[in-house]
């Protein structure tokens, strides 16, 4: 028998095998230690109010009341979704409206700016920082930052295309302007994320792909259309994917440069559960049933983008 096999069997290397099985049972302990504050956190603050919010959906129930939730079943999703409360349907055309033309916007204008961003030129470097930064800015401050822009006495907004000196638009007070205001703010500052998701999609494309193309002559049109769309497709899906989740939730710069007005133009299904949640009579069962079909719309969505992205990677 070698000498190691001889110390590997000693009482010595024995008896320090306990330590060792201790001392990982102790990073265990350790382990769990650091997790569990972690998911009783997460249990507290995001499962328990997703079922108990759930469960108030189908009951009759003010957050002021003094009465415990009365069960009416799917009452208040059958007044959500009947002719009784016709509001409802106006918040989600115009939610549907301003998910539609912003995501456009920021889709064509993200795209724009990552096609002339690709090549590198001197300081390109600089200007893409600059592009970056509305989206690192806070919703509200933006919205509140856009709304004296917008102000036709003080703002320079109507300056920069209208000639006439006293004035253009009333943006924000307008019912045909108001939602264009919340998209054109919307656009300014989501557009650098589509732009930065597309970078990323284009600096990954082959060099190869485009020399094999122009050898066979191919015209720039061509080589958009069969190198750069179909390389750069999964990324926009996702870029839009997101984007259209967040349209769909906009609250934050709603409410600040509008807040849903004037009248309802501007009302967002996110503004139409908080006025209902929070505001006047406090309907919390009937505003968490809104809630629950807004989320079930976004799972809707999410999978038809999911099922579009999976087409374009297999292809």
């Amino acid at each position: 028998m070698s000498q190691a096999n001889a110390q590997a069997l000693s009482p010595q290397s024995a008896a320090a095998a306990p330590p060792r099985q201790r001392r990982q049972t102790s990073d265990r302990a350790i382990a769990w230690l650091f997790i569990t504050p972690t998911i009783v956190l997460l249990v507290v603050m995001n499962i328990f109010p997703l079922f108990y919010s759930l469960y108030l959906s189908f009951n009759d129930y003010s957050v002021i009341g003094s009465e415990p939730p009365k069960w009416v079943a799917l009452d208040n999703y059958e007044k959500i979704l009947t002719s009784e409360r016709q509001r409802y349907w106006h918040n989600f055309t115009v939610t549907g409206r301003y998910a539609l033309l912003s995501v456009g916007l920021q889709l064509i204008l993200g795209f724009g700016l990552a096609m002339l961003l690709r090549e590198k030129f001197r300081g390109s470097g600089l200007i893409t920082t600059l592009i970056l930064i509305p989206m690192m800015l806070s919703p509200v401050v933006v919205g509140l930052f856009w709304k004296l822009i917008f102000d036709p006495s003080k703002g320079f907004f109507n300056y920069l295309i209208y000639t006439n000196p006293r004035g253009g638009a009333e943006w924000l007070s307008d019912p045909t302007l108001g939602l264009w205001s919340i998209v054109i703010v919307d656009v300014w500052m989501w557009s650098p994320f589509v732009m930065l998701l597309c970078l990323s999609g284009l600096s990954a494309i082959p060099d190869y792909l485009y020399e094999a193309a122009a050898i066979d002559r191919a015209s720039a049109w061509f080589q958009f259309r069969r190198i750069t769309l179909p390389q750069v497709m999964p990324l926009l899906l996702i870029a839009v994917l997101f984007r259209t989740i967040e349209a769909f939730k906009a609250f934050d710069v709603v409410m600040g440069l509008t807040g849903g007005g004037p009248g309802d133009t501007t009302e967002t299904v996110a503004v139409r559960l908080y006025s209902e949640a929070f505001l006047g009579k406090f309907r919390t069962g009937e505003s968490s049933a809104l809630a629950y079909i807004v989320l079930i719309i976004i799972i809707a969505i999410s999978n038809l983008y999911i099922r579009a992205l999976n087409r374009a990677r297999e292809g």
